[in-house]
């Protein structure tokens, strides 16, 4: 499923616009496109149509031309002034055949005996017969019904050798170095020294019919400019093409240009380069027409390439017309450009008209949109007011503003109401408030109380009947030890440990005594200095601080003076370093602080101590179960030390608060609290780091 964009979504603007410019974005665009490819096509087509007339007109010039050849042969050889010489036994004169060969515009004219030996020629020729393939090509020609007929010339590819009996002056025109051209067929060769003729041969025969020799005429085509120049004025006169493109014509011997008015710089002609391979392989190897692109030398053409046969139907040659692509280009993208900015003129002038139209639309919608969000910002006198639009949404505006007056109108006798109800609320609240807190204190004392007095009585009853049995232990203990004397020497270390074990009981039951009855066991109350208590605690720990290689960083601030027994905070600061130090490893560091603190009304202050080690840290169970007596983490533990020391700080209305790190590192942070003057207080729960006084 297609999903609207965001920014289309949550706005009445853009929708408006996208539906009045999307047709427009993807219409005028798609046919511009479509434009573009027809003009494309059809300008090509309109090209390629344009070479191949123009190559019609070559072709048919160049047969004109073979006639013209033919014909004029032909013409010498039944003129009546050449078989009166004949017949009379005089010698041709080289200056008649001169004479018609300038006004038949041949290269070579030649009167050759029935033997093939030279009788007469328009220009000095080589003493001798013919050479044998071009005698017998010639008497091929002669036949009735010979494959180019009598009145036609022939395309004849004659090499030097061949040339040299009937046109040596002809010889220069020959050698023609081939240039490197790119895209042509790899060839070793570097001179082309073939010749390509138009060559007409036709017998001459006295009054009786009998032959008494053979005209031979021709024009060799290699080099020959006023030929295809010609060729070219004629397909491609002054003006013919538009927008400064230049027509060319060329001839071709093989793949080789032999003839041609394409330029290989801008005064040289690009005779000896070559076709390239594509249109080798086309034209001269498939025998078919090249109707296309094709770069020519140096440049793009619109080309035409025909093959030339001989009388044998072999492709010995190409005819080539063309003009310059370029103009062509520049002008077809000129057309696209200009429809193009046409499209665009049609695009802005559409929008802007769909803009000013859509707004007529929009802006009623955005004035109520914002109306709308001005009265949840607290506006509650934000109105749309009068539109000029006297539509739906005019209408619908006026009854929007006559809404809002209504709402604003109960809004504020709900606002009374609520007022009164508030302060009728807030005046019982306050009086149930007091009367709960004050039950609540109560109640929490009278449990506390009913708990102390349980475990005391609990307490006395076990010290009582533990007491008793640990006296005759210790008794008998040392009764054992004075009877063995020496003979005691080899269980000394488990006397010790029985020493140990039945003062760890004693101690066990003693602090039980502590917490269950304070007031017998509470010392006086001294004002203390914080920072000297936890240096002298320090002293006492200073060989477990040793043996443990633990580091101690201090950041003692504080001012304020602690209300305590300093026997009795000296123990619970003692108690926490000795949990710090068996909770870290060996090497780290022990962080002590201490702070003044204070409420936010500065009703209740004190000073707090704080000892953070870099042990593990807090589990959430142990969290959970850190102040309930005989909770320990360890196995030599009696899990007593902070339940007595939390209910030692609480006497004096302190509290021991206990955290995990929250720097970044492990660990974790015990913080006791202390108030200056000391006070009652109800025992809370201490884990996740609050207050834990009530004053």
């Amino acid at each position: 499923m297609l999903r609207t964009p965001r920014w289309l979504a949550r706005s009445v603007r853009h929708k408006l616009l996208a539906m009045a410019l999307l047709p427009l974005l993807v219409a005028l665009p798609l046919l511009l496109i479509a434009v573009a490819m027809w003009s494309a096509v059809a300008y090509d087509r309109l090209l390629i149509t344009k070479v191949r007339s123009d190559l019609a007109v070559a072709r048919g010039y160049f047969d004109q031309l073979r006639s013209e050849v033919g014909s004029g042969v032909r013409g010498v050889a039944v003129s009546a002034p050449l078989l009166a010489a004949l017949a009379s036994g005089r010698p041709v004169t080289a200056g008649r055949l001169q004479q018609e060969r300038h006004m038949l515009g041949l290269d070579f004219l030649v009167l050759l005996s029935p033997t093939g030996e030279a009788l007469g020629a328009a220009d000095p020729v080589a003493a001798g017969a013919t050479p044998t393939e071009l005698w017998s090509d010639v008497r091929t020609q002669l036949q009735p019904g010979g494959p180019a007929g009598a009145a036609q010339a022939r395309l004849k590819r004659l090499s030097a050798d061949e040339l040299a009996p009937i046109a040596p002056h002809l010889l220069p025109r020959l050698s023609i170095a081939l240039v490197p051209t790119r895209n042509a067929a790899p060839d070793e060769r570097s001179r082309e020294q073939r010749a390509l003729v138009l060559m007409s041969a036709h017998p001459v025969t006295d009054l009786q019919g009998r032959e008494r020799g053979v005209l031979v005429g021709g024009v060799l085509l290699n080099q020959n400019l006023a030929f295809i120049d010609h060729i070219n004025r004629i397909v491609y006169p002054d003006g013919s093409l538009p927008f400064g493109s230049q027509g060319t014509a060329t001839l071709f011997l093989d793949d080789v240009r032999i003839t041609t008015n394409v330029r290989l710089f801008q005064d040289e002609r690009a005779i000896g380069t070559r076709v390239s391979q594509a249109v080798r392989e086309r034209v001269l190897n498939r025998g078919e027409t090249w109707l296309d692109r094709a770069f020519v030398v140096n440049d793009w053409y619109v080309s035409a390439y025909e093959p030339l046969t001989n009388a044998r139907g072999e492709r010995i040659g190409m005819l080539y017309v063309g003009f310059l692509e370029r103009p062509f280009r520049w002008v077809r993208w000129a057309m696209l450009g200009v429809i193009g900015l046409i499209f665009l003129a049609v695009m802005a002038a559409s929008g802007w008209l769909s803009v000013r139209w859509a707004r007529s639309i929009f802006r009623p919608v955005e004035r109520m949109n914002d109306t709308m969000r001005a009265v949840e910002l607290g506006d509650p006198h934000a109105r749309v007011g009068q539109l000029r639009a006297q539509d739906e949404l005019g209408a619908l505006a006026g009854h929007l503003d006559e809404l809002l007056d209504v709402i604003n109108d109960n809004t504020q006798a709900l606002q009374r109401w609520g007022q009164e109800l508030d302060a009728k609320v807030a005046e019982r609240t306050q009086a149930l408030a007091q009367s709960h807190a004050s039950l609540e204190r109560a109640q929490a004392q009278l449990v506390k109380s009913e708990k102390l007095a349980a475990i005391g009585q609990l307490t006395a009853s076990v010290a009582h009947e533990i007491n008793n049995p640990i006296a005759v232990m210790q008794g008998n203990l040392d009764l054992i030890r004075d009877t063995l004397g020496v003979q005691a020497t080899p269980v000394r270390d488990e006397l010790k440990l029985l020493d140990e074990q039945v003062e760890r009981m004693r101690l066990i039951v003693t602090q039980l005594l502590q917490y269950a009855r304070p007031t017998e066991y509470a010392g006086y109350v001294d004002s203390l200095d914080v920072n000297r208590v936890m240096a002298d605690s320090l002293v006492l720990v200073g060989h477990l601080l040793h043996q443990s290689g633990i580091g101690i960083e201090r950041d003692c601030q504080a001012q304020r003076p602690a209300g305590m027994n300093r026997q009795e905070l000296q123990q619970v600061v003692i108690n926490l370093l000795i949990i710090a130090i068996q909770a870290m490893p060996q090497g780290v560091t022990l962080t002590l602080r201490t702070r003044d603190w204070a409420t936010e009304d500065s009703a209740v202050a004190g000073a707090e101590l704080q000892v953070q080690d870099s042990g593990p840290g807090l589990s959430a169970d142990a969290m959970e179960r850190l102040f309930r007596p005989f909770f320990t983490t360890k196995n030599d533990g009696n899990g007593l030390g902070l339940w007595i020391s939390q209910g030692l700080v609480e006497r004096y209305g302190g509290a021991v608060l206990a955290a995990n790190r929250t720097d970044g590192h492990s660990g974790a942070v015990f913080t006791v609290r202390l108030l200056t003057e000391p006070q009652a207080s109800e025992r809370v729960d201490t884990r996740d780091g609050r207050p834990g006084l009530v004053g």
